[in-house]
């Protein structure tokens, strides 16, 4: 089994590695760790065209795919065991999530376009926000727990599921709602989803509601409609 970190970055292969959040954590805390890098660097293409990409590159069945932000950092020392482990009991993890989806829901976090949370009850995660740590804490709900929507800032699969079901992410939500068409295949082939408890600190708050993002949830509904 191989663990593989798949990421795409506007930067380019040195200034990855020496700024971004997830180079810095994966040169200076993590080189000795057995993992994998698939880098897209100086990037312009939807990440969901790099996750193919990376699909469909070759390996085992048994590898494990890590669809990770380029501003993330990796603050728990024991990553790849903690994912490895919630791939014991789930076909797709990542840190935070929803248990449910109603109509229409644009995101694993809200119900309606107006970003209108979902009741707390209902969601399970814990993630950090800012440039390091310590950091300001989001905290969602209990984790681990099974759930029908993921975010997408870190998502793990192995290579062997995605290829039997057939499973890929969609290219043409570029940036917006990949992770969210992704839940849905899962879901409709049947396969659990859940959170696992991953510490990370994200550097982005997401751009929920921009006239982009308005775009592609049409692009979205359109394919899934209600």
């Amino acid at each position: 089994m191989v663990m593989r970190i798949v990421t795409a970055t506007r930067l380019n292969e040195r200034d990855f590695h020496a700024k971004s959040a997830l180079g810095r954590s994966l040169s200076v805390a993590y080189g000795r760790h057995p993992f994998e890098l698939e880098l897209f660097p100086g990037n312009r293409q939807a990440l969901a065209r790099c996750y193919n990409r990376s699909i469909e590159s070759g390996g085992d069945a048994s590898d494990i795919l890590l669809f990770v932000h380029d501003d993330v950092y990796l603050t728990d020392f024991f990553w790849p065991d903690r994912i490895a482990e919630g791939l014991a009991s789930f076909s797709l993890v990542g840190v935070a999530g929803n248990v449910r989806r109603v109509p229409k829901q644009p995101s694993w976090a809200f119900v309606d376009d107006q970003g209108t949370w979902d009741a707390q009850a209902n969601l399970s995660g814990i993630v950090g926000h800012g440039k390091g740590f310590p950091c300001e804490l989001t905290v969602l709900g209990s984790v681990p727990r099974p759930c029908l929507l993921l975010d997408g800032v870190l998502l793990a699969a192995r290579r062997g599921t995605l290829l039997e079901y057939g499973i890929r992410f969609d290219e043409r939500f570029a940036f917006h709602f990949y992770d969210l068409d992704l839940c849905r295949q899962f879901e409709r082939k049947g396969l659990p989803m859940g959170t696992i408890p991953l510490s990370i600190v994200h550097e982005s708050v997401g751009a929920a509601g921009s006239a982009d993002w308005r775009a592609v949830y049409a692009a979205y509904l359109r394919k899934w409609g209600g």
